[in-house]
């Protein structure tokens, strides 16, 4: 069954974002600058691709075969899967890395090298949580009934409570659950609410591709590293866990806390479906910005910190958002418009847990249903 629309509320101060909008292009204008990849992008995308396939190419060919060296090369990939998933494909599968469809295309692909499924990945990421950030309901992001509570429109089930505690442990299994369950299950629910029709995707063509990418997978990475490395399987299985959870904790712990935080809002529709805000304003209400200041942490998680300038200009490569960030935060200023920023990574992992705390023991309820 189709999901009802939600609208946006487009009488709500919409000069802001034409103002912003036009600000922004005027920068690149001015400085004669592309909003896609440049040099210091190529570089990063060939650095975490040799990132996650050197170590596996040093293990197959026997370069690395002791266990404490072969256990090190799985840890170097959880990073080079985790640089890949926040800085490369994101970008791609956004449109924003290139203005050649086919790039995108295929650079986006590299998502099937870390487990997920790029059709899956744009519908749940582009179409509902950019569309519908924090909105209970339609943003999967929030969406983990039965196992955490997200939102404060959520139900609250006692075991929740615990939930700060085991938060970590289901954060790094992310990436194990999109290669073994979760795209299928978003598969069938998608093909149910007609979001794949809507991207113009055949279900059983959609089927048999994701059936073919993970058979393929399988046997790159767990396959043939069993025939060619010399260790127990075990080892080669400890050492494969452990690069899903570096990946998977390294993911959740850069996005949730740019969203799930105590600062955010949390938004559900009315009875008629629309919402307070225009779409840009909703953004910024959702949304949080942390470590802005870090150059070289911005540039290993994919820009990714600077959360505001990639909901708002998600066409826009993320090299550039540090740059107009400044644009962004001054013209929210200028409109009372909210700008959350946690100073540090630190902050951000803290106020992220610190909701988890309370949405779990009932905190956050009692505490606005006082004011």
């Amino acid at each position: 069954m189709q999901q009802k629309s939600i609208r946006f509320n487009n009488q709500h101060q919409p000069e802001f974002f034409a103002v912003l909008r036009g600000r922004v292009n005027q920068y690149f204008k001015d400085n004669k600058i592309s909003k896609h990849a440049n040099g210091n992008m190529v570089f990063k995308t060939i650095f975490m691709i040799a990132l996650y396939f050197t170590p596996l190419t040093l293990m197959i060919s026997g370069i690395v075969s002791g266990t404490v060296g072969v256990l090190a090369m799985w840890v170097l990939m959880g990073l080079g899967m985790a640089g890949i998933g926040l800085s490369i494909m994101h970008d791609a599968n956004h449109g924003a890395y290139s203005r050649n469809k086919k790039v995108n295309k295929a650079l986006g692909y590299l998502l099937n090298f870390i487990g997920g499924y790029p059709n899956n990945w744009i519908i749940q990421h582009n179409v509902l949580h950019h569309s519908f950030t924090n909105v209970d309901g339609y943003d999967e992001d929030i969406a983990k009934e039965g196992v955490m509570r997200f939102s404060p429109t959520q139900e609250r089930k006692p075991f929740f409570r615990y939930q700060v505690f085991y938060a970590p442990f289901l954060y790094g299994l992310m990436t194990i659950y999109w290669l073994v369950s979760k795209d299928f299950e978003q598969l069938s629910r998608y093909k149910k609410k007609n979001l794949l029709k809507q991207q113009g995707i055949k279900y059983g063509n959609a089927v048999a591709e994701l059936i073919f990418n993970k058979i393929w997978y399988v046997g790159l990475f767990l396959v043939i590293p069993f025939m060619t490395i010399a260790q127990p399987w075990w080892v080669i299985v400890i050492g494969f866990l452990m690069m899903h959870f570096i990946c998977g904790l390294s993911l959740a712990l850069i996005f949730q806390p740019a969203h799930v935080i105590t600062e955010t809002e949390f938004f559900e529709p009315n009875e008629s479906y629309t919402m307070e805000n225009s779409w840009a304003i909703h953004q910024l209400k959702t949304t949080s910005n942390f470590a802005n200041n870090s150059k070289l942490f911005t540039w290993l998680i994919g820009g990714l910190n600077h959360q505001i300038e990639h909901h708002l200009f998600p066409n826009i490569c993320h090299i550039h958002y540090p740059k107009i960030s400044k644009i962004v935060k001054e013209t929210a200023e200028e409109y009372g418009i909210p700008y959350y920023h946690q100073p540090t990574f630190f902050n951000a992992v803290k106020s992220h847990f610190t909701l988890l705390r309370d949405l779990g023991t009932g905190a956050y309820d009692r505490k606005h249903a006082m004011n």
